[in-house]
């Protein structure tokens, strides 16, 4: 990620997409693009439970695991130096079944804590980016919607004012 996009704290939320590697395989180690985001929404998953009713069983009946589904996750008001991601929506929409299915890393930083006049405390150096709180990772993951923020002549970034994703799974580490 570039120090630019770390320039203020309100982008908390740094996200990457990767292209998925050979079946099965370990995706690429570089990301095809990235961006910083100030809110995240929709990252849940909900498993529905089977339920099995026995004859005898007067207490209540058995629940099983069922089948899980996920949410759709929400990025809100973010910035990139790229049309990736545009790109990537417009080529989904084009190919229909056959579209391209990415990796996507989700980093919550830790706030920026401003250095005392001491010296002490802070982020550490200057351009230096926070430490990473929590991590999720969304498997297989189609663009849904892009709603791209207003222009504005005073910024070169990308603005992204809502980005919706669809996935096949989740991990949080």
């Amino acid at each position: 990620m570039s120090e630019s996009l770390y320039a203020a704290p309100l982008f908390r939320f740094e996200v990457s997409f990767y292209q998925d590697g050979p079946a099965g395989g370990e995706p690429l180690s570089r990301p095809l693009c990235e961006g910083s985001f100030t809110e995240i929404t929709g990252l849940e998953a909900t498993m529905e439970p089977k339920v099995i009713k026995c004859g005898g069983a007067n207490y209540g009946p058995f629940q099983r695991v069922g089948p899980v589904s996920f949410g759709t996750v929400v990025l809100k008001r973010g910035v990139t130096t790229t049309r990736d991601l545009w790109n990537w929506f417009a080529k989904v929409t084009q190919q229909g079944k056959s579209a391209v299915r990415l990796k996507v890393v989700i980093q919550a930083k830790d706030p920026v804590e401003p250095a005392s006049p001491s010296g002490a405390g802070g982020a550490g150096a200057p351009g230096t980016p926070p430490p990473t709180r929590v991590q999720v990772e969304l498997r297989r993951v189609l663009p849904v919607k892009f709603k791209m923020a207003d222009f504005s002549a005073k910024t070169t970034e990308i603005s992204i004012e809502e980005l919706h994703l669809t996935h096949e799974g989740m991990s949080i580490s």
